[in-house]
């Protein structure tokens, strides 16, 4: 730390038991200066020799006989004042980063200015702050520091744009060119190939040692860093980061808790927000959602709160499922454990940039979202207050392509079903609507053939096309992951089966298990049974035709299912048609539109 002795007499002054400072020497004082509740027993030639203000405060007091000066507002208060007094009678004083600040305000308050002495306290303070403070990385951060509490008057001195010019310079300067010390508690090695090497000065040196300061402070350093564009945006976004963990009780591993609600902790937040970087990836999704769930925490702003939904739909895809799992604030359905509207509008605002510019986002970003989403429904499905809109909501807001499989999807309409028993026939078509039995891999498949939760037409879908999957070339059916479509033809065409109304109530529990021993039987669902020597030479000699067999049900069971005049008015494309089981000629495809609403 850099310092600076002025005079070269001993220190004479001494307080007495009633903190009355006075100077012990044989002339007795002629003067009184009371500043706060201090008085200091002083000479007038001293102090008049070097303060203009005090020639001023002594000449109207002698017009008025009176022998006692007050200055209650003195910058520094009487510290201060003894220090600039000190230096009128030549005693040594020393000054250094911490009472630096303060001597130079009560200084200029004193008028102790080159007009009234040369070399006067003023200016020796400027040489000191000039050519020692602002050159060093912990004086300046100190100085800067001090200055808060002694405002305007160290903003007025232009003190405070001196530290700050002098911080972000240094912070922007070529990393080999740093040789002064600084706080750095991570690891300084670095991999090199495959040889460790310790890195001398890293990029983010700097930001550790920022965080001493308050936040108004704080924020001018860092505008004024982000203004020069020459530090990389992902490091100021390391210093938000850090600077929020330092500052922010509890952030570091978890949320802002109700118990830190209060002004200070809001304002810190909202800064952070409007200070993070515009690139993309500059700080991590994580941290965006830590942010948000503190901006909710705190009632910061709609517009703070905006702001982070924005950011955080731009990369979604670096989410982790436990971070979007914001409790309910009272806003959401009644009891309802966890607030999805949040989780609506940042998957709204992917969704946005996906329409907007497609170019920017790549498929593999698409289908991250996706199961992203699923996984969400999944731990949304499990609470019992979950409104069933929302849920639908949600998953509609997926695109096709972003969900080529839709395991997840089925996994979390499964736990809803059996979570929500109370849910009518209608409410359960709707939900079921969501998934496309096409993409089911077979695992998926095996078990929702045996989930009685599911209603009628989604198990019958379900066989259908995993005897679809058995039947044809892998090259052909591609897991019947949509890539192929079933419509009607000459001479028997496969159309659908299952109407609107007879979908939920008619089959018995026993003629669904008949139906799915049949098709097992068939080599249909792949359930861990292994087929026959000889089935299994069919369904090769039928993959090499490359032909779909029609299904041979019993009428009994179908029956109650055919009320469909001609196919129209079905919900259910696809289905095979199983009037004529004995028909056992191939059965040709042609491109259609599969619904699985």
């Amino acid at each position: 730390m850099k310092f600076m002795k002025l005079g070269s007499k001993p220190d004479s002054f001494q307080t007495d038991c009633n903190d009355n400072t006075f100077v012990a020497t044989e002339l007795a004082s002629d003067i009184i200066v009371k500043v706060g509740d201090v008085k200091f027993f002083l000479h007038k030639f001293p102090l008049l020799s070097k303060s203009s203000l005090m020639q001023k405060l002594v000449a109207a007091a002698s017009e008025e006989t009176i022998d006692e000066i007050e200055i209650p507002d003195i910058p520094g208060g009487p510290a201060s004042f003894e220090i600039c007094a000190k230096f009128c009678y030549g005693i040594v004083v020393t000054l250094n980063a911490y009472n630096v600040v303060a001597v130079r305000c009560a200084a200029e308050y004193l008028e102790m200015l080159e007009t009234v002495e040369k070399g006067n306290l003023i200016y020796k303070i400027e040489v000191f702050l000039s050519t020692g403070i602002f050159r060093g990385w912990r004086d300046s951060i100190i100085v800067l520091q001090s200055t808060r509490s002694l405002l305007p008057c160290s903003d007025d001195l232009k003190l405070v744009s001196h530290c700050v010019d002098s911080i972000a310079s240094k912070a922007c300067m070529d990393i080999s060119k740093v040789n002064w010390s600084y706080t750095y508690s991570r690891k300084r090695f670095t991999s090199d190939n495959g040889h460790t090497r310790q890195q001398l000065v890293p990029k983010d040196w700097w930001i550790e040692d920022l965080c001493e300061l308050d936040l108004d402070l704080y924020s001018r350093v860092l505008s004024t860093i982000k203004a020069k564009e020459r530090v990389p945006e992902k490091v100021i976004g390391e210093a938000l980061r850090a600077y929020a963990c330092r500052k922010l009780p509890g952030f570091g591993k978890g949320s802002v808790t109700e118990r830190n609600n209060d002004m200070k902790s809001e304002s810190i937040v909202e800064a952070i927000v409007e200070l993070l970087p515009l690139e993309k990836g500059s700080v991590s999704c994580s941290f965006l959602l830590k942010l948000l769930g503190s901006a909710r925490m705190l009632h910061c702003s709609e517009n703070i709160k905006r702001d982070l939904v924005k950011k955080i739909g731009r990369q979604l895809d670096e989410a982790h499922l436990s971070d979007l799992l914001f409790p309910s604030n009272g806003d959401e359905e009644e009891n309802a454990i966890y607030d999805v509207e949040v989780f609506l509008s940042i998957v709204k605002e992917f969704v946005m940039i996906e329409r907007e510019d497609p170019g920017l986002v790549f498929d593999s970003t698409k289908i991250a979202v996706g199961k992203l989403v699923d996984g969400y429904l999944a731990e949304i499905a499990k609470d019992p207050y979950q409104s069933l809109t929302k849920f639908i909501e949600l998953a509609n807001m997926v695109s096709a392509n972003a969900r080529p499989v839709h395991d997840e999807l089925y996994h979390a309409i499964d736990l809803y079903l059996k979570e929500h028993q109370e849910l009518s026939k209608g409410e359960k078509k709707k939900l079921c609507r969501l998934m496309d039995c096409k993409k089911l891999s077979s695992e998926a498949s095996a078990h929702a053939v045996q989930n009685e939760s599911l209603p009628l037409r989604v198990v019958v879908q379900v066989l259908y096309f995993e005897q679809l999957r058995a039947a044809l070339p892998a090259t052909t059916c591609n897991g019947c992951s949509g890539a192929t479509e079933i419509g009607s033809g000459s001479n028997g065409s496969l159309r659908s089966v299952i109407t609107e109304e007879n979908m939920d109530s008619v089959p018995t529990v026993e003629d669904i298990k008949s139906l799915k021993s049949m098709v097992l039987v068939n080599g249909g669902v792949k359930t861990g049974h292994r087929s026959s020597s000889s089935d299994s030479n069919k369904t090769t000699e039928d993959k090499g035709n490359g032909k779909v067999k029609a299904i041979a049900m019993p009428k009994k069971i179908f029956g109650k299912l055919l009320s469909n005049k001609g196919g129209s008015g079905s919900d259910t494309t696809g289905s095979p048609d199983l009037s004529k089981p004995e028909d056992s000629k191939s059965t040709p495809l042609r491109n259609g539109r599969h619904s699985v609403s």
